[in-house]
């Protein structure tokens, strides 16, 4: 017999914070965003993800207790995904498998492999379901979409998978559809922007925002190659200062030294012409990209849905909607519910809705 509430506690670890919010079924009781004081997180600097478990546990039993939230009623414990394997989307166990690829971070560190590290280790005082959701490495592509046009450099599918696909099962709902016979375009606007084209219930394309695409707040997108060739070997930058220009000093912050695009707005709004080209640059590229994501669905679609960030501003979503209505009506979902998305997909399973999924790492 299944009971009246299902007790569900959701974990977003992030660089310099970690979200935690208590769900009863698909309600949000209490959420809270702990922010890490550089100081705290100054001894894990130069150590591995995984060695900040023991210090984000601590964090995370303190907001419990302070909630008077019972660890061993929980029914699951649900963290982020992390960089794991290429995997289809839905909810999976955590399990030894998982656990062992992101401890060792074979497809890099990211505070998102904490996720998994969290839940499972939550969980352990309960009986409740250790689980992510739809961890960035979501891969669902057709062969086509692989080729990058140079034998041996395959694109890669990492992506905002956990809120686009939220977003797309949930405007599906709205309309009283089913997801899967839909044909969307979900552009999620953050600090990394992901522009995904979904047929089938499935995402058969997306840009990765660590490699293409349009240029964010912090991350430069696509580049023109014999340029970038030029400066990896130019002699004035090392590997990581590379990756560092391109993943955290690209974007809005290359040309302005700040990541806030609420900033460029107001220089745009005060007649500041560079800010002017910079805004015009970035929204045309983002409505290139989802043009692009168009020709994918051979032009049928249905919807193009705006999510992430920068979705909360309206002169954003209108200068994008000026540029792609054409294509299909423009819905917009702002922010990143993140935990509220993993909250869903753990609820799906309790439900009966979905089948857990076992991560296999081979």
């Amino acid at each position: 017999m299944q009971p009246d509430s299902y007790r569900i506690l959701a974990i977003n670890p992030g660089s310099a914070s970690t979200k935690i919010a208590y769900f009863e079924n698909e309600f949000c009781r209490v959420e809270e965003n702990i922010v890490h004081a550089p100081q705290e997180l100054q001894p894990f600097v130069k150590e591995p993800m995984a060695e900040q478990l023991s210090f984000r546990l601590q964090k995370i039993s303190e907001f419990c207790r302070s909630h008077h939230i019972e660890l061993k009623k929980l029914h699951a414990v649900v963290g982020r995904g992390g960089l794991l394997k290429p995997v289809q989307s839905g909810t999976y166990a955590v399990n030894a498998e998982m656990l062992a690829d992101l401890g060792q971070a074979a497809r890099g560190e990211h505070a998102s492999n904490l996720g998994a590290m969290l839940a499972k280790e939550i969980a352990g005082e309960s009986t409740a379901l250790a689980c992510i959701v739809d961890p960035v490495s979501v891969d669902e592509w057709q062969p086509v979409a692989r080729l990058s046009g140079l034998q041996g450099m395959d694109r890669q599918c990492l992506s905002h998978a956990l809120n686009t696909k939220a977003i797309a099962k949930r405007f599906a709902k709205e309309q009283n559809q089913n997801y899967a016979e839909l044909r969307l375009i979900v552009a999620h606007l953050g600090s990394g922007i992901s522009i995904s084209a979904h047929e089938d219930g499935r995402m058969i394309d997306v840009t990765n925002p660590r490699d293409e695409g349009a240029f964010s707040p912090e991350r430069a997108g696509s580049l023109p190659v014999m340029p970038l060739i030029e400066d990896c070997f130019c002699g004035r930058y090392s590997k990581k200062q590379m990756i560092d220009r391109i993943f955290k000093e690209g974007g809005l912050y290359s040309y302005y030294g700040f990541k806030d695009i609420r900033r460029l707005l107001e220089l745009k709004n005060q007649g500041e012409p560079q800010a002017a080209i910079v805004f015009a640059a970035m929204v045309y590229q983002i409505a290139k990209e989802i043009g692009a994501m168009a020709t994918v669905l051979a032009g049928r679609v249905a919807a193009i849905l705006l999510t992430g960030g920068m979705a909360h501003s309206g002169e954003i979503v209108a200068a994008i909607r000026d540029k792609t209505a054409w294509i299909a009506p423009v819905y917009v979902f702002a922010g990143e519910e993140e935990l509220r998305a993993l909250a869903e997909g753990a609820l799906r399973v309790l439900h009966g809705e979905e089948q857990v999924l076992q991560y296999q790492n081979k």
